[in-house]
């Protein structure tokens, strides 16, 4: 940061930036958790020494906040993947079923928007396709900040709503599905392979959310890469140059997710363990009729304040998935 030229290509410089505060994160937060061991330490030698008995209930309640704070760092450690420290690019997708499975989409995108606020994480809307009637057709986030892809990946899948239907008029119960993806936003200079003569590009007038440029120009871009059928659309930026640039880095994240894909798929067939690797394996179920419950299919952890979790209370499905991954990698 101090040379001479580190401001030359502000855009470097901001990502340089944020990886500076996101290593001061981790160091701040490992002397808080030594000075409260070595705290908790002086107040055990004092209850040793003297039999200060009316410290241990502070000693006790000081060990309890620790635990969960040391479980939280070293899960935060523990996501050393090449691409978890980066942005994610989160897409929604409806299933089957019109405007009920549309509206369980907005339900979702309300609630990751809910969880990246409580991380500060930023929050920008990439592409937005409203539904008929009500909810969503489709919707794609990026989710700015250190580590959201790498606890973002744990979310991708298909996920099931059950509840009585406010769209029935007989008050029946309805079963709904939406798909949620989930993309590192890969660095430009990532080695992925694009050649422009794979590339058909379609501009068209943007809709939906966006202000009052929605539908005055043709700035909303459509980007097909042609071999493999790719598709990304960006029409939330007033210029059709920078939603083109953010359709291209859409693009390249698509691209090499999709090349990660096929290279585990093919270890997986190696192992003979294809039972797991389908994009579209149901992961997690929300029930909010005829009881609440919430229950990840992967990890069996399960709550029953569906309310909690769709304001944004993920971290627990998050952590088991991720720990689950992790010992299973070791």
């Amino acid at each position: 940061m101090a040379a001479p030229d580190f401001w030359d290509d502000n855009e470097k410089a901001q990502k340089t930036i944020e990886e500076l505060n996101a290593i001061k994160s981790v160091v701040e937060q490992f002397r808080e958790l030594s000075e409260a061991y070595e705290d908790l330490e002086v107040m055990a030698q004092l209850v040793e020494e003297e039999a200060d008995e009316s410290l241990i209930l502070e000693i006790t309640s000081g060990i309890s906040s620790l635990i969960k704070k040391l479980e939280t760092f070293e899960l935060q450690l523990l996501l050393s993947q090449p691409y978890d420290r980066l942005n994610a690019i989160l897409e929604l997708h409806p299933g089957a079923g019109g405007t009920e499975s549309q509206d369980w989409a907005e339900m979702l995108l309300r609630m990751y928007r809910r969880w990246a606020e409580k991380r500060d994480f930023k929050v920008e809307l990439l592409d937005y396709l409203p539904g008929d009637e009500a909810g969503v057709k489709s919707v794609t986030l990026l989710i700015k900040g250190f580590n959201a892809y790498g606890y973002l990946k744990a979310e991708k899948g298909v996920h099931r709503l059950v509840r009585i239907s406010p769209f029935d008029a007989s008050g029946r119960r309805h079963t709904s599905f939406a798909s949620c993806d989930v993309m590192p936003e890969i660095d430009d200079d990532t080695e992925v392979e694009i050649r422009t003569e794979d590339l058909k590009v379609d501009t068209y007038r943007a809709s939906g959310a966006g202000g009052q440029h929605i539908n005055t120009t043709d700035s909303a871009v459509r980007i097909t890469h042609m071999p493999t059928g790719v598709v990304v659309t960006c029409q939330t930026q007033r210029s059709q140059i920078k939603n083109r640039e953010q359709a291209m880095k859409m693009l390249r994240s698509k691209l090499y997710e999709k090349k990660i894909e096929e290279q585990e798929k093919h270890l997986l067939e190696i192992r003979g363990e294809l039972s797991d690797i389908s994009w579209g394996s149901q992961i997690r179920s929300y029930v909010f009729h005829p009881y609440s419950m919430v229950k990840d299919h992967r990890t069996t952890v399960e709550t029953g304040n569906v309310g909690a979790v769709m304001d944004g209370d993920l971290d627990p499905f998050i952590d088991a998935y991720l720990r689950k991954q992790i010992n299973r990698n070791s």
